[in-house]
């Protein structure tokens, strides 16, 4: 249990340092290289304004999402139900004596956030917080935007770095065989440990880039299914329901305007309002 809570510290403290360097290389480094390109003829079109302004609207959608991810925690259901002294069923739950999905299906108990919340599906440790329903749509928009974030800031950097370097790639294999290339070079001395350090934070965003796609793409096809990893993992049968209804249940009517900016999850109120 000592283990999970100081990952609940350390892992939201990776994800924010990952994103102050990703923003410090984009714009004091990345972007105002693209501005000494000779082949730029109209500024206002240029390649490094649009590719600034397209940073900054990934950066604010992944960062404001994962803001509204941490805000919106799921409801403590536990402190609406009348399920017996509050003390002696939070004991229950802890020893693993009582499980809250007996009282309520698809309902459970977290250690880390000591709270009961429905529909749970996992506890992310990068937000410190339970996702649930109140919060999944901006879980996945967070991942969804992180994903083209780390992508973009790739392109930039290969671009950065095949300029410096003089190389080219057009050969899948110049990637691969970049980093072992590079640390040879970097121990001999021929190598600045700023370019270094870029050839490193490629890899990693390209490995954070698939991780989120890949759980964003996992999480939509749990959600066009009716279920939740939590569900998943417990072996749970849920009710077969139509998958527009399902995606209607998380990402609500104003589903668009959550894909452009960060907005809180309120396309349910009718849904809530009718299960009350």
């Amino acid at each position: 249990m000592l283990v999970l809570r100081l990952l609940n510290v350390v892992a939201p403290a990776y994800f924010l340092c990952i994103s102050l360097v990703t923003f410090v290389l984009q714009i004091f480094l990345f972007i105002p290289s693209m501005f000494r390109d000779p082949s730029t003829t109209t500024p206002l079109l240029s390649p490094a304004l649009l590719h600034g302004a397209l940073f900054l609207f990934l950066s604010a959608n992944a960062l404001g999402n994962y803001v509204l991810v941490i805000q919106s925690s799921p409801e403590d259901v536990g402190k609406g139900l009348n399920l017996g002294e509050g003390a002696e069923v939070l004991a229950e739950w802890l020893d693993g004596s009582r499980s809250p999905g007996s009282a309520l299906p698809s309902t459970h108990f977290c250690r880390l956030c000591a709270r009961v919340t429905q529909r749970h599906d996992h506890h992310c440790f990068f937000t410190g917080n339970c996702i649930g329903s109140r919060n999944m749509r901006n879980f996945i928009m967070f991942c969804l935007y992180t994903s083209l974030a780390c992508l973009d800031s790739l392109v930039a950097g290969m671009a950065y770095i095949s300029a410096a370097l003089s190389m080219s790639f057009a050969n899948p294999l110049a990637f691969l065989t970049l980093l072992p290339h590079s640390i040879s070079q970097f121990f001999s001395g021929a190598l600045l440990s700023s370019e270094m350090f870029v050839i490193l934070m490629l890899y990693l965003w390209l490995g954070i880039g698939l991780a989120c796609a890949g759980f964003c793409c996992h999480q939509l096809l749990l959600i066009l299914r009716g279920q939740t990893r939590y569900q998943v993992r417990k072996g749970m049968v849920v009710r077969a329901r139509p998958w527009r209804e399902n995606l209607r249940e998380v990402f609500g009517k104003r589903w668009l305007l959550g894909l452009l900016i960060p907005v809180l999850n309120v396309g349910s109120n009718g849904h809530r309002q009718k299960a009350k």
